[in-house]
């Protein structure tokens, strides 16, 4: 993961507060001076809450978990969008449903966290009306109207949730852009015990995030700087996860090799030492043939001497 310095979110705008009655006083402890009735962010304290935001999701995409992108801000728009497009590209099968990472632009849906089992309903509705309207063979009996209003629904529904449609459970950690703004996905991210990372101007509260981002949260170019750099993170760790995976199958699949050849010599050993007892059996079988036979003859003897003995008293 490459270092980022403070040049870089100099130049992205990074440092530029709101105005000085606009002030959370949680926020002092980022807060580098006041210039012309606005706040300057402290940029030393910025990256290194970037750099802790970074490397907590890289771990979490070396895990396999799963992370939930919100922003809802007419500046994050294009910027979420374009970056989650480049993690598509990024990774060698583009056409995988469930990539773990998951974005909300449009408009937070109540209970997205709170009240998943409910407001999944509304992802398997959206995935079937899909489904439904891509059919060339749709059944009869539906007229163009109600075809019509299937597709207006479907289409508001993908405007809510076609960035979470795939996603199956509650997600690992959340990561917020401007958590003032996206009060209601930090309160609900808190009730039900999820991490937390967030973009905090000096007019919200650092503290209300697990791991907090200081920073200008309007400026285009601080937005993109920023997401860029956690998206780059997310796809290393899912470069390393697969590269795991690869490794652990070719192991697995060198062990299952060795396991076969030790049990074809096995196999073979027991053979031969099969084919040495039945030579053995045979070997004594004509050895004894001519004891069997000179028990006989003496069995023979006896009688016959016997029955002699017997005549000759009478």
């Amino acid at each position: 993961m490459r270092d980022i310095t403070l040049e870089e979110l100099l130049e992205a705008g990074c440092h530029f507060g709101h105005q000085v009655n606009r002030r959370n006083p949680r926020a002092d402890d980022y807060i580098f001076e006041e210039r012309n009735n606005v706040h300057i962010i402290n940029l030393e304290n910025t990256r290194n809450g970037l750099l802790k935001a970074a490397e907590f999701v890289k771990n979490l995409a070396v895990k396999d978990g799963k992370l939930l992108i919100v922003g809802t801000k007419r500046q994050a728009h294009a910027v979420i969008a374009d970056e989650i497009e480049r993690f598509k590209q990024a990774v060698k099968n583009p056409e995988e449903k469930d990539l773990g990472l998951y974005y909300i632009t449009t408009r937070w849906i109540g209970g997205v966290l709170t009240n998943f089992s409910e407001v999944s309903k509304n992802f398997k509705k959206l995935k079937d009306l899909g489904e439904f309207l891509a059919n060339d063979k749709i059944p009869e009996g539906y007229t163009k109207r109600e075809l019509v209003l299937m597709d207006k629904e479907r289409q508001k529904l993908l405007m809510f949730y076609g960035g979470v449609q795939n996603m199956d459970r509650i997600p690992d950690a959340v990561f917020i852009v401007d958590t003032h703004h996206e009060h209601t996905a930090v309160s609900e991210a808190k009730s039900v015990n999820v991490a937390t990372i967030g973009i905090t101007d000096t007019n919200a509260d650092p503290t209300s995030v697990n791991i907090a981002i200081p920073s200008n949260d309007d400026a285009v170019g601080a937005l993109k700087l920023i997401i860029s750099y956690i998206i780059d993170a997310w796809i290393e760790g899912s470069d390393l996860r697969k590269a795991e995976g690869d490794r652990l199958l070719d192991q697995s699949e060198a062990t299952g090799a060795d396991k076969r050849g030790t049990q074809k010599a096995k196999n073979e050993v027991k053979a031969a030492a099969e084919v040495q007892k039945t030579e053995e059996k045979t070997e004594v079988k004509v050895d004894e043939k001519p004891k069997e036979v000179k028990a006989v003859l003496v069995k023979k003897t006896v009688k016959k001497k016997a029955t002699g003995k017997k005549s000759k008293t009478k």
